[in-house]
């Protein structure tokens, strides 16, 4: 196993601890998976299918779960006069 530390974030954020890509691996290079881009019946781009390499494993497992983070204060709308004639911006 080859393991490391990473933050993952659902469905909070937390330290996890994680088995990662071997990097000598011929098929994906140490990135874990295979991206593979497809195309619809025009040709024009579609999006990407992601396939896992063998050289990884899906075990995760969370080590710490992080504190939340406040709220960032909220600004109140500046006062507008209803009946001025001044555009709102």
């Amino acid at each position: 196993m080859r393991l490391r530390l990473r933050v993952i974030g659902c469905p909070r954020r937390a330290l996890a601890l994680l088995d990662a890509a071997r990097p000598d691996c011929p098929d994906c290079h140490g990135e874990g998976g295979i991206a593979l881009d497809y195309g619809d019946e025009t040709g024009e781009y579609a999006g990407t299918h992601w396939y896992r390499c063998d050289c990884s494993t899906p075990w995760c497992m969370v080590v710490l779960p992080l504190p939340r983070l406040p709220r960032p204060l909220r600004r109140r709308a500046a006062y507008r006069d209803p009946w001025s004639v001044e555009p709102p911006f």
